[in-house]
């Protein structure tokens, strides 16, 4: 799964991830830091991402859009340690790798995750 990490993602998520079997680039090597978060969204779809961040406004987007891509994933869980957020990450993913590629939002959290389908 091809990953789009936003610009508040720590940058040891990105090796971590990648560890663990997905694809992940950082916004920031592929489009302007200051891009609005519809140009990161358009980049997204247009290239099968899926959003990775811990903002709310990506979801917003798509509420407002009602569009069916791009997936977007919100961290939701204040994690210290690196490695425990990428397991967290890395585990909903999977879990929920068929909704991911079709279209969806979910919200990791310490103790569990949400998932919506898209369109909202």
């Amino acid at each position: 799964m091809k990953l789009l990490l936003d610009m508040n993602i720590p940058l040891k998520y990105a090796s971590l991830l990648e560890k663990r079997g997905f694809k992940p680039i950082f916004w920031s090597d592929v489009g302007s830091p200051s891009a609005a978060d519809a140009e990161i969204m358009d980049y997204a779809r247009r290239n099968n991402y899926v959003v990775l961040t811990y903002d709310l406004d990506f979801s917003a987007i798509l509420s407002v859009t009602h569009e069916q891509k791009p997936s977007v994933v919100q961290i939701r869980a204040s994690v210290v340690q690196a490695e425990i957020a990428a397991d967290l990450i890395a585990s909903a993913l999977f879990q929920n790798a068929d909704a991911m590629e079709n279209g969806a939002i979910m919200s990791i959290g310490l103790k569990k995750s949400r998932l919506r389908l898209l369109p909202l």
